[in-house]
């Protein structure tokens, strides 16, 4: 009898490929200089908006994950409307709106513009597709590229130009904190890029600069662009203080940690200890035990959610995702204080605007690099809560018309950040730039330096 032939077993699955890591964010080559002509400067801007996104799925662009959390296709086709809305409109005789209801999905607070779609609501929107909103982009550049290449019309309207150009910057900074925040909440835990390499060097001591005091002048001196909540430029009068000459390190906020800064109510304020309790805080946002840790002797061994995945904490690196509470609460623990933005300003006046900003491709805060004693870090990395509340100016008046709620209507209930993080563009940044949160925000990369009274 012949022996019946073997069949084969079927060979098992193979395993799916490890995704080939994405290559370290390449902004730098986006970057044009303010004194560039504004048409160059216009498809700089837009290109790092559109290579914010390369890499991304589709499916990573329509997610809203809370309600801080705008997808990504939210903020590409809504700088998008600015450009339509403020300057096509009004300014290129001719110009047919891409789509009627745009306006309507893509309006974000600006109520004289017209009605518009819920706040917490845009991650409802699966139309338009991600293709339509690349389409809608393509149709405005090209109305926009007609436009500038109008020398005489371009500088006629330059002003408004800036705004929009430094909009939609402040919106690349939100595309990124945003999607962190999405693939952070993801099990799978996608990386959105791999981070640049650090040069080697060692960490900084902390030192304290001391201040000189007195009557000094604040706010934008009229050189160059600001956003009008800058101005106007008045006089403040500053006691002698010092300041830190550095950011508080990761490494730092541990042992506020170690030693119950979460759990003392005498550290915090009334409204900050009330989130403690609601929300169970126990250390900054993004941060988790190790995979091996256990027990409360894993508190020194953390891990960190970044923008290129999970890895170890750097207790070096400055700490991050902190809110107004609990750098409020860190000062206290230290015995010091948040400086008020004018003291930061005045800190600031002698130190040049450089860092480590979204072109360096880090995307996350890294360790302070400088001779002992220098005044490091003011600009990059994250930005700095002051103790200031975001009020207006001595002769503030906002400007005419749906522009002028760009920063006004929010002066109620938010404090003062100044410097810039590791996702905004350096030609974004400025010494006057007042950016606010509400005080338990802490989803953007905020972090804190301390100062004392003398």
């Amino acid at each position: 009898m012949t022996a019946p032939a073997l069949t084969a077993a079927p060979a098992a699955p193979a395993a799916p490929a490890a995704p080939a890591a994405p290559a370290p964010l390449a902004a730098d080559a986006f970057f044009v200089a303010t004194a560039a002509p504004l048409l160059d400067r216009y498809c700089g801007v837009r290109g790092l908006s559109r290579h914010l996104a390369d890499g991304l799925a589709p499916e990573d662009c329509v997610v809203q994950t809370m309600e801080d959390v705008s997808p990504t296709k939210w903020h590409l086709a809504h700088t998008t409307w600015f450009w339509e809305t403020f300057v096509l409109a009004e300014h290129a005789p001719g110009y047919r709106a891409f789509h009627p209801r745009y306006a309507y999905l893509f309006n974000s607070y600006y109520v004289q513009a017209g009605e518009r779609h819920c706040r917490d609501r845009r991650g409802y929107l699966s139309r338009p597709t991600v293709a339509e909103v690349l389409d809608y982009r393509a149709h405005v550049d090209a109305a926009m590229e007609r436009l500038l290449g109008d020398d005489a019309r371009a500088e006629s309207i330059r002003e408004l130009l800036e705004v929009g150009l430094h909009h939609e910057q402040q919106h690349q900074e939100l595309m990124l904190t945003d999607l962190k925040h999405v693939f952070a909440v993801n099990p799978l835990r996608p990386v959105y890029r791999d981070a640049a390499p650090l040069a080697p060097g060692d960490a900084v001591a902390l030192a304290w600069i001391g201040v000189a005091g007195g009557i000094h002048e604040v706010g934008h001196d009229g050189d160059g662009f600001s956003f009008d909540n800058e101005g106007p430029r008045h006089r403040v009068l500053v006691p002698d203080f010092e300041i830190a000459s550095r950011l508080v390190t990761c490494g730092e906020w541990l042992g506020f940690i170690a030693d119950g800064g979460y759990r003392r109510p005498e550290l915090w304020l009334s409204l900050g200890w009330a989130e403690v309790q609601a929300k169970a805080l126990a250390e900054p946002f993004y941060w988790e035990p190790a995979a091996d840790a256990g027990g409360d002797g894993a508190r020194a061994n953390r891990q960190i959610t970044t923008l290129s995945g999970v890895g170890d904490l750097d207790p070096d690196a400055p700490v991050c995702h902190v809110s107004y509470f609990e750098a409020d609460a860190f000062a206290r623990w230290v015995g010091a204080r948040l400086p008020t933005e004018f003291e930061w300003e005045t800190a600031a006046a002698t130190v040049p605007v450089d860092g480590h900003f979204v072109e360096g491709g880090h995307l996350h805060p890294v360790p302070a690099r400088g001779a002992a004693g220098d005044l490091v870090q003011m600009y990059g990395d994250v930005w700095q809560w002051t103790r200031s509340s975001y009020d207006p100016y001595p002769g503030y008046a906002p400007a005419p018309g749906a522009l002028g709620e760009y920063n006004g209507k929010f002066m109620c209930g938010q404090y003062v950040l100044r410097g810039a993080s590791c996702a905004t563009s350096r030609s974004h940044a400025r010494r006057t730039y007042r950016n606010f949160f509400p005080p338990g925000a802490a989803w953007q990369f905020t972090g804190l330096r301390l100062a004392r009274d003398v």
